[in-house]
């Protein structure tokens, strides 16, 4: 047998030692997500956009207001839509197999790490209400069946539940009036709302906080379950200067109550001390009251006017209460202060609580009644007037 020998051009040589170098050569995995079999390659961000944040850095959407559906009325609610995480963008081991992609729900968008807006409509009113009978004793053992509920004057579709609210957790404001117009009896009123806080806040269970205004509202003791610290609030209250009265109601309920944390449904109230004198606030009357009414808060002023004559201002103080569900009280002399607070101890612990849907809801951001009647002859239902549905942007 012949060898023949046969020369091969350097040329071809040199390609030959080439493509064994890169066989050789370990090729990079494509990051996780990509590298199950029918992914597509997801699209690689153009120079200088910023990437989308990671799931740890996204932060979860709560439903606009509260943690729970707030009592006022409908709200619109904006929920996460379920997000799927990435994997590490670096290349996987030789040795292990890719995982594969978790499935996309059929609702999540074609980008993992955007977020889907979904809105819906809760057309379901709360409404805290107190009956007395004919002797201005409170009733305690009526039944759902006892009441007819009108929103907008049209009969209520279904009442979803009812409750005899004896026992809530209370989130309450004191706000006192510091200005000069009560300086006389100021001492006392500061005694008797320390000596209400001590009788009505549970340890862990309830909270209250301390606004004491003049020209501005100004905070002493905020949300606490602690009777002393309260205490301590009350007494570092300091009479002078003018009356913001409405400032520091729409203060209260928008800063303090509206927004306070909850683990469930809590009874909100502020009591009002004051003459009803107002001659330096920069919202209205009727802004303060329409702010309770939006953040349910049930309102109870106390006046401290004791001339004996009912003068503007306590008008102006019954008007608040009855808009809101609460009580005007007008002691004649300083110790009925205390007797009031006791009354406002009494009626807290004596309430009913019901939902309901309204028949023809519209989220209009328009005002809708609420009347509230209970079908035996003599007893009266006392509740807010009404509310504001929600505006459908």
């Amino acid at each position: 047998m012949k060898l023949v020998w046969v020369t091969w051009p350097a040329a071809l040589i040199m390609l030959a030692f080439s493509a064994a170098a890169q066989n050789d050569k370990q090729p990079e995995l494509p990051s996780a997500p990509s590298a199950v079999h029918g992914q597509k390659q997801p699209p690689k961000a153009a120079p200088g956009k910023p990437q989308s944040p990671r799931s740890s850095d996204i932060q979860e959407l709560k439903p606009i207001g509260q943690e729970a559906p707030p009592p006022s009325a409908a709200v619109t609610e904006t929920l996460p839509s379920k997000h799927v995480p990435q994997e590490p963008t670096t290349a996987s081991p030789p040795s292990r197999e890719a995982k594969p992609t978790p499935p996309r729900d059929a609702d999540s968008t074609e980008n993992d790490d955007s977020l889907t807006t979904i809105r819906k409509t809760v057309n379901e009113v709360n409404v805290v209400f107190v009956v007395i009978d004919k002797h201005g004793h409170y009733v305690r053992d009526l039944r759902k069946d006892n009441f007819r509920v009108l929103d907008d004057n049209k009969p209520a579709k279904e009442i979803r539940s009812f409750r005899n609210e004896t026992d809530l957790p209370l989130q309450v404001g004191l706000l006192v009036d510091a200005s000069n117009s009560v300086r006389d009896r100021f001492k006392f009123e500061q005694e008797a709302a320390i000596e209400f806080l001590n009788q009505i806040i549970r340890p862990s269970y309830d909270k209250a906080f301390v606004v004491g205004f003049d020209t501005t509202p100004e905070i002493t003791q905020d949300f606490t379950d602690s009777t002393e610290l309260l205490s301590r609030g009350v007494r570092a209250l300091r009479a002078g200067g003018g009356t913001a009265m409405y400032d520091a109601l729409y203060f209260a309920c928008r800063d303090k109550l509206k927004n306070a944390p909850r683990k469930g449904p809590v009874r909100r109230a502020i009591i009002l001390l004051s003459d009803g004198e107002d001659n330096q606030s920069r919202v209205t009357r009727e802004e303060a009251i329409e702010m309770a009414q939006r953040a349910d808060v049930i309102v109870y002023t106390i006046s401290t006017n004791v001339s004996g004559v009912k003068r503007q201002g306590d008008k102006i103080l019954e008007r608040i209460a009855d808009a809101t569900g609460g009580r005007p009280f007008f002691p004649f002399q300083l110790r009925d202060v205390s007797n009031d607070f006791a009354e406002i101890q009494n009626e807290l612990r004596s309430q009913y609580a019901l939902a309901y849907i309204p028949e023809d809801f519209r989220t209009d951001g328009r005002f809708r009644s609420i009347q509230i009647t209970a079908d035996q002859k003599g007893f009266h239902v006392r509740s807010r007037r009404g509310y504001y549905a929600p505006h459908n942007r």
